[in-house]
């Protein structure tokens, strides 16, 4: 999937585990704000802000802002693109999946 000039790609967005950091807390604890986002992270508010303006562009993240507060949210409709491409690989994994099953069967089978 090709995408205009002006959108940044989803996977160059996600492709930072800053970023996916960010994006995870966001998904399991709702609307944030800079600071905090900020505190299990081990970097500066200036880079936080960085990797969400990052996410923003991508469209993975939408800001509000209440009185002096700007919140973050996920906005996780883009990933649906990540998640259709890496469905194409999911047939190796249930082969590996199925080959561990067959050999810890065996494996087990020898031990009895």
């Amino acid at each position: 999937m090709r995408f205009p000039p002006t959108q940044p790609d989803v996977f160059l967005a996600i492709a930072d585990p800053t970023r996916r950091s960010l994006l995870l807390r966001l998904a399991r604890e709702g609307e944030k704000n800079v600071t905090e986002l900020l505190e299990p992270l081990r970097i500066s508010q200036p880079a936080v802000s960085k990797h969400l303006r990052c996410l923003r562009q991508a469209g993975l993240v939408r800001r509000r802002t209440a009185g002096r507060e700007r919140l973050y949210r996920i906005d996780a409709s883009r990933l649906r693109q990540v998640h259709h491409w890496v469905s194409h690989f999911e047939h190796y994994w249930n082969e590996k999946l199925d080959a561990l099953g067959d050999y810890l069967n065996k494996r087990k089978k020898t031990t009895n």
